[in-house]
């Protein structure tokens, strides 16, 4: 598939963006282990925000190979137009515009999932932004408000029509958040509405999930969210099944102590020690209950020092003690972007 000038490989299969989650490591991380293409944690296109650390961070895109996929939160366009250019110029290589967060933060400021209810504000939105930028211009969506108000169809229409060069629907209403049933039978009406390509996305937790989605609903692909939580290979093993290849392995023993041991290393070296040891725990509690659930995680979860945390690990999994915090803190920028070249990670 292509997005403007960037080949995906096929089938497309997604990493979502996930705020909390889908940060620089583990966009690595899932794109060393097959997906298609990853998105990065959606961003306030208010650029008065971004002297925060956490925009910061969700503005770090350093060693990243292409195409790097920036999703942009906001309802102005002009503002949009500004924060997208300057994604750019930091090497965002597509912009994706949020149209599916259901959180009452985000939609009581009229953004996000909210704007499905103004169909002529989208529009513009659009128009706005696919006129004024040089790269592709996608979509994320959900179904509609609530389930009277069912628009996901018409939003795509005119989505294409003012150039966008894909969408993303999750399968539920804003008013669902992440409870009931997915409909796939409404996710199909969007791809029939359209020539363009529509990823489906909605609780997409195994290979079996992803291709039952793609039959129900003939879209080109899937988007994975929650489904990766613990299980970043997940998205490789749906593109091979979905491809007839052979599914790689779900890691175990020591290749998975050494897989989640690398990467809670890369949230250290990111956020720092202090940080980094509080955005792992919930990496960790997710690995240990997907794979090792007979585990007592909480001496593990309530370890108060970074390189304890590592040490930890180490001895859970029997693996060899991991360099030390400190160590990795003084890992350059320029040595971060060379080990993630590629499409690799951390």
């Amino acid at each position: 598939m292509l997005l403007g000038t960037h080949f995906i490989p096929d089938p497309p299969v997604f990493l979502a963006p996930m705020a909390g989650v889908s940060d620089r490591p583990f966009r690595a991380l899932c794109r060393q282990l097959g997906a298609s293409a990853v998105v990065s944690e959606m961003v306030t296109s208010n650029t008065q925000l971004w002297h925060t650390a956490k925009s910061r961070n969700r503005l770090d895109h350093r060693g990243e190979s292409s195409p790097r996929i920036v999703q942009l939160l906001g309802n102005d366009a002009d503002t949009l137009v500004r924060a997208a250019h300057e994604n750019i110029v930091r090497g965002a290589d597509i912009i994706d515009l949020n149209l599916g967060c259901p959180a009452k933060k985000v939609c009581n400021r009229a953004a996000g999932a909210a704007l499905l209810a103004d169909e002529a504000l989208v529009e513009r939105l659009l128009r706005a932004l696919t006129a004024s930028l040089s790269v592709p211009v996608t979509l994320k969506m959900r179904l509609g408000i609530d389930r009277n108000h069912m628009n996901a169809a018409r939003i795509a229409i005119l989505a294409e029509a003012a150039g966008v060069a894909m969408i993303s629907v999750h399968g539920r209403t804003k008013a669902c958040g992440y409870g009931g049933d997915v409909d796939h039978d409404a996710i199909a009406k969007v791809v029939e509405s359209v020539r363009i390509p529509v990823l489906a996305n909605g609780d997409i937790t195994t290979v079996e999930e992803a291709k039952a989605m793609i039959k129900r609903t003939g879209a080109a692909g899937v988007m994975v969210g929650r489904g990766a939580h613990g299980r970043p290979w997940l998205l490789g093993q749906i593109r091979a099944a979905l491809s007839g290849h052979p599914i790689p392995p779900t890691p175990s023993g020591t290749a998975l102590g050494s897989l989640i041991q690398s990467h809670i290393a890369a949230l250290h070296r990111q956020y720092g020690p202090d940080q980094g040891l509080r955005i792992a725990r919930k990496h960790i509690g997710w690995y240990l209950a997907h794979n090792r659930p007979e585990v007592d995680r909480r001496p593990l979860l309530a370890t108060s020092d970074a390189d304890g945390q590592l040490s930890a690990l180490a001895a859970l999994f029997g693996l060899a003690a991991h360099a030390t915090t400190e160590t990795c803190a003084r890992t350059t920028p320029q040595q971060e972007g060379r080990r993630s070249q590629g499409g690799g990670g951390e």
